[in-house]
């Protein structure tokens, strides 16, 4: 047979996402790019229908007709913290067009964290397989088995299918350890002109996602890994900066977003790669995830701004030891502090990840995360409430009270979906009144710079010293509606 036609796309809808279609910040679906890339490189013939842009799952069905594929692949984003969530609605639109690639006859494969974790579901939606876990070369594998006429899949690791009626899953397969190895992202199969014009629209400037690694090895109990587990490989710093030149070169970026879970965790790397972007006089910059256990190194810390880091997002999660150490987050209180101040003196902006209602935390353990943010005055938090995902200590801990609703419909749902210290509502309302409180703070920091130093405070600053006359009242309206659902 001579089936070597692949038709790539994704689940994620910006449109199905009110949130992230607000922002307007897309980014390309880099895990697909890559599976594409390793394809291309073994003589298949590739192309991509980015989901990002449109408006219905239906409007595959031309693009079917025209390329007319022997393999329809949805291949999501494992780098990206939208996909990880397993939202309900790009759940759906994968089985729609898992339906529409069967009815035109393709063989249909789904690589996603929300496919590892219900793969039962998915074959039953008329997927032939899914694979589970890292999923480039078990893709090939089983691609190359196919067009060589072979029905037997058994021997292929990572892979579900449905045999005699019955859901057969082979063992996972390892996770890659030389990422080198692998292609750089087919970033020609992206429509680029339109994400830059949405980013310029958006924000003034045009950023990409870059993996540097893959894998987290750190254990908070919450986090849910289906694709690339507990294992840590690195790109070679080499390696990363042939990307950044061709991203700059080819594409003429402002900004890279460095998707990795965790940035520069390997004992050195981040101090060569600023060695090789000052000797090839590259300028760039970037934003990151990390851990504030890391970034209490001064030496990092320095590293990463000479780099050209702009903002490091950290899971602060919360100010209360206490809920830190039952989510088995591995970090202090202090060491939140004290990142955040030595990210401020090298002038990075640190931003905060914030988890309210994990189970056991009190009303408290609430208001020292609150009194954590107004004092350390991060750049900007991201606010959600606790979510049990498959594969997780949490989810086993709270499983029990997870009737039909497991996932969230959008990222902005914010639903609490298992019994805890407050009702759902009251998380809704915290999020609004700590969002309006950060603002606050905010405002009034700037206004006692104004105070202190009128020459020295920019446009920004003054705007943002005069706005404490919206956020204060709006603090404190917000606030009383927070009191009286704590004594519903």
């Amino acid at each position: 047979m001579n089936m070597k036609n692949i038709l790539f796309t994704h689940s994620y809808f910006l449109r199905f996402d009110p949130k992230q279609f607000t922002l307007a910040q897309p980014y390309p679906p880099l895990g697909t790019l890559y599976a594409a890339a390793l394809m291309r490189e073994n003589d298949y013939s590739v192309s991509l229908f980015d989901t990002m842009f449109i408006n219905d799952p239906e409007e595959v069905t031309p693009v079917i007709e025209k390329n007319n594929p022997d393999f329809f692949v949805v291949y999501d984003d494992g780098f990206n913290y939208l996909t990880k969530m397993c939202l309900t609605n790009m759940r759906e639109a994968s089985f729609s067009m898992i339906k529409l690639a069967k009815a035109a006859g393709c063989t249909v494969i789904i690589s996603s964290s929300d496919s590892t974790d219900r793969f039962e579901e998915y074959l039953e939606e008329g997927a032939d397989f899914v694979i589970v876990g890292e999923a480039e070369h078990s893709l090939l594998e089983l691609t190359n088995h196919i067009k060589n006429g072979c029905t037997e899949f058994s021997n292929i690791l990572g892979l579900a299918y449905i045999k005699d009626g019955k859901v057969v899953k082979t063992p996972g397969r390892p996770v890659l350890k030389d990422l080198d190895s692998l292609p750089l992202p087919a970033w020609d199969l992206v429509d680029m002109d339109r994400y830059r014009e949405t980013w310029i629209k958006s924000s003034g400037y045009f950023s990409l996602n870059m993996s540097t690694t893959r894998g987290c090895p750190f254990k908070c109990n919450w986090c849910a890994k289906p694709i690339y587990g507990n294992r840590y490989n690195s790109r070679s710093p080499e390696n990363v900066l042939t990307e950044i030149k061709l991203l700059k070169e080819q594409y003429d970026i402002d900004h890279i977003w460095f998707c990795d879970d965790i940035f520069g965790l390997k004992p050195g790397w981040v101090k060569e790669m600023a060695g090789l972007l000052e000797k090839e006089n590259i300028s760039i910059r970037f934003k990151i995830q990390s851990r504030a256990d890391l970034l209490v190194e001064e030496g990092l810390v320095k590293a990463l701004a000479s780099a050209g880091c702009e903002i490091a997002w950290i899971g602060a999660e919360s100010g209360s030891q206490k809920v830190l150490d039952a989510m088995d987050k591995g970090i202090t209180v202090e060491q939140i502090r004290k990142a955040t101040l030595l990210m401020k003196e090298a002038g990075i902006k640190p931003s905060f990840f914030i988890q309210f209602g994990y189970p056991g935390e009190l009303k408290e353990d609430i208001q020292l995360t609150i009194n954590m943010i107004n004092e350390l005055l991060p750049f900007e938090i991201g606010i959600s409430v606790s979510y049990p995902l498959p594969g997780t200590k949490f989810y086993e801990k709270v499983k029990a009270d997870l009737k039909k609703k497991t996932n969230w419909t959008d990222s902005d749902e914010m639903a609490l979906m298992f019994n805890n210290t407050f009702p759902a509502s009251y998380y809704k309302q915290l999020h609004r009144y700590v969002h309006q409180n950060y603002h606050k703070h905010l405002a009034k920091n700037s206004l006692v710079k104004l105070i202190k130093d009128p020459l020295s405070i920019n446009v920004g600053g003054l705007r943002k010293a005069a706005s404490v006359i919206f956020y204060a009242p709006a603090t404190f309206i917000e606030g009383m509606k927070l009191r009286r659902l704590e004594e519903a």
